[in-house]
């Protein structure tokens, strides 16, 4: 029900947007997370929005330079990633949550299948 896109290879400094493509109630009824998992590392959060889009929420280290963003009409959520760093690179995890907006990964419900972002130094 979640389908990652737009992951790719970027300079340092460059940017990329993802893409999370949701069907059924997890469009607009359910809070949207960004989580990431590089080689050999647990996976982290990076970024939820709540249903409506009111509050966001973002780990510490790509606060200021990544922007989490939905249109329902078009059950999409956006990841904007600008000011690329090397240790961004990882597999970027969309996935969705009754709950209210959270960066737990135990209390999302639904994940889709990851979109690779590796960024050069």
């Amino acid at each position: 029900q979640l389908q990652a896109s737009g992951g790719g290879l970027v300079e340092t400094g460059g940017s990329l947007r993802l893409s999370c493509a949701a069907s059924g109630r997890t469009a607009t009824s359910y809070s949207m997370g960004w989580f990431r998992q590089a080689p050999g590392k647990e996976r982290e959060f990076v970024a939820t929005i709540s249903w409506r889009g009111a509050t966001t929420y973002y780990a510490d280290s790509v606060k200021g330079r990544f922007t989490i963003s939905r249109d329902n009409a078009k059950s999409t959520v956006y990841l904007q990633m600008n000011r690329l760093k090397p240790e961004d690179t990882a597999l970027y995890f969309c996935a969705a949550t009754r709950n209210y907006t959270s960066p737990r990964t135990d209390e999302y419900d639904y994940w889709g299948q990851g979109t690779l972002v590796t960024v050069s130094s």
